[in-house]
């Protein structure tokens, strides 16, 4: 196993004292691909905006976040500067939204080269026509004097790539980055970041509410619940043996080749609202397999194997008999 990159330990989030990211704690090792899955309100985008500096100013972050050996929760706003970019980067859920629509996708790479490397204007611009070709974008002489607008979804979202790898950072964080694109072009997302994993050793961490989308992707899953970590595994362990009840519903609710079905399963009700969850388990409300414990008290992690843990009272009950 290489190194560990980033050590997330007891990360803690809160909102005038409410927790939207409660004491979560997981592993990145260099050059690999972690995904984060969940349903929107698991507190998966917070934990990652928190990685780089970025939760909203009125959230307080307590905890460790070690990235290459520093504790960055820690960072001064400069310090913060510098790691962006150059330690770690972002790919955005929608580019359209991210991109400034004013400025050609060229110039806004080549504020990459000159905010981090210092480079003079006609160096970063070469820098980001090379970023493009590396990307796939064809002409990239031409498409780096193309505005946002005049790109396609899944050109815009390589654009955004680009941005993220420009600096060779050691991770980079992708919030969704196929959400709005079609599977076709999905798939081409999908196949680039795996080919830029293996020709610049970069690691990973892969945002997504897609099982389906992680499974191909991902060497690891931590599966989010209402702000907590229920299930971390290899991709392996978790598709073939899920252990937790969310992350069961969450695969039965996978279309299956060869399988015909009137109609998809569904777990019932949605993520409770901040402030408003059990002193007990957080899924509690919506699983079938509840018991009163389950009601009065949080379980804790528990260790299956070296790489698979679960948070669940019913997966506890039944190793200790």
């Amino acid at each position: 196993m290489s190194e560990v990159l980033l050590d997330v330990n007891q990360l803690r989030v809160t909102f005038h004292g409410h927790p939207a990211v409660h004491d979560i704690s997981y592993r990145i090792h260099a050059g690999e691909i972690v995904g984060i899955v969940g349903e929107s309100g698991c507190g998966k985008s917070l934990a990652s905006l928190t990685l780089m500096g970025l939760q909203p100013s009125i959230m307080q972050a307590s905890g460790s976040v070690t990235f290459a050996g520093q504790n960055i929760l820690t960072n001064t706003a400069e310090q913060w500067q510098k790691l962006r970019g150059e330690g770690i980067a972002m790919i955005f859920q929608e580019p359209m939204t991210a991109l400034n629509p004013v400025v050609t996708v060229g110039d806004q790479i080549a504020e990459m080269f000159l905010l981090h490397q210092g480079d003079n204007k006609a160096q970063a611009r070469q820098k980001a026509i090379e970023m493009l070709e590396q990307v796939h974008i064809p002409d990239p002489l031409r498409r780096a004097k193309a505005y946002p607008h005049e790109l396609s979804g899944g050109m815009r979202q390589r654009v955004m790539i680009a941005m993220a790898l420009a600096c060779r950072p050691k991770l980079i964080i992708a919030d969704e980055p196929t959400t709005a694109l079609d599977v076709t072009v999905q798939a081409q997302v999908l196949d680039l970041l795996e080919e830029l994993r293996e020709t610049t050793g970069t690691a990973i961490q892969f945002i997504s509410h897609n099982l389906g989308v992680v499974s191909q992707l991902a060497d690891r899953v931590v599966v989010m619940y209402a702000g907590r970590v229920v299930e971390e595994g290899t991709s392996d362990q978790l598709f073939s043996d899920p252990q937790h009840p969310y992350t069961q519903g969450l695969l039965a609710t996978l279309p299956r080749i060869g399988h015909r079905q009137a109609r998809l399963p569904a777990i019932a009700g949605s993520v409770p609202p901040l402030g408003q969850r059990s002193l007990g388990c957080p899924f509690v409300d919506r699983c079938q397999q509840a018991k009163p414990l389950c009601h009065q008290q949080m379980p804790a992690t528990l260790p299956l194997s070296n790489s698979h843990s679960v948070a669940c009272h019913q997966v506890e009950f039944a190793h200790a008999s």
